[in-house]
């Protein structure tokens, strides 16, 4: 698979990414072995970037991607900050459970807290790069932040002191919470990881504002309200909407990877044909 450079940016991802946030049901969060198979497959078919948060999990995403990491120093890796899950961000996958299992019935067990403290988010990039076993993470993004809520000045100080541990910044939020960032053209934002659909275009307020889609999620799970949901075709179209960037998507299942692989590869090469003529 071919890789993309952001526009604007020197941080190159495959055209496609992995994205770790779906991968913890009740059902298979204890299986850590298959969890370590999904991804090590999504990397042997090409994926090389791979997108996770420390509230995926309770961090489990990141302590399971730790293995693909350190094996293929090549992949990339972006991680977030801002929201935080109740119990902290080091949990077994036990205790994760039975923290979900009760949470059905006392919902405050599992309520994720906000927290836009600088103080805070040095504490999470410490514990985030612990459990992905790096030194640097390619990069860091502030989760569904509220412009409102941020010291902006105070946040970008820290981001730029940490450049030895943070090669690149930006955020990582639904699309409808882009416009202040965007019309204050915060340097927060200089990379935008936003959702988008096929038929809400959610990320065009990228585009009125003159900025490219760079890194979108979104996709299957517009597309999975429709009958007979296919997720090639799903991904054709989003390949379609954002056709120079990185696509995010996530899947349980190891055989359908090659499949969301292959449509990248045909509709890549479908595209450079047409350019040819």
């Amino acid at each position: 698979m071919r890789n993309v450079l952001l526009d604007g940016t020197n941080l190159r991802l495959s055209r496609i990414g992995f994205g770790t946030g779906r991968l913890f049901s009740l059902r298979s969060i204890g299986s850590t072995s298959a969890r370590h198979r999904l991804l090590a497959a999504a990397y042997d078919s090409g994926i090389t970037h791979f997108d996770t948060a420390p509230s995926y999990g309770s961090g489990i995403a990141e302590s399971d991607l730790r293995a693909i990491l350190a094996s293929h120093p090549d992949a990339t890796v972006a991680t977030k900050v801002g929201i935080y899950t109740a119990g902290g961000e080091d949990q077994t996958p036990i205790s994760v459970a039975l923290r979900k299992g009760v949470g059905k019935i006392l919902p405050s067990l599992c309520k994720k807290t906000v927290d836009w403290s600088v103080d805070r988010a040095r504490r999470s990039l410490d514990g985030s790069l612990r459990r992905l076993g790096r030194e640097r993470v390619d990069l860091y993004l502030l989760h569904e932040p509220h412009a409102h809520l941020l010291a902006a000045d105070e946040w970008l100080r820290w981001l730029e002191c940490e450049r030895d541990r943070v090669a690149n910044f930006g955020i990582a939020c639904e699309a409808g919470r882009l416009a202040p960032f965007l019309a204050s053209e915060s340097p927060l934002a200089k990379i935008v990881q936003c959702s988008d659909s096929v038929e809400g275009r959610e990320a065009d307020v990228l585009i009125q504002a003159g900025r490219p889609l760079q890194i979108t999620f979104g996709y299957f799970s517009e597309a999975k309200r429709h009958p007979n949901f296919c997720a090639e075709k799903a991904l054709a179209g989003a390949l379609r909407r954002n056709s120079a960037g990185c696509i995010l998507v996530s899947t349980g299942r190891p055989e359908r990877i090659g499949g969301l692989v292959s449509a990248v590869d045909k509709h890549d090469a479908t595209a450079a044909v047409a350019c040819a003529s």
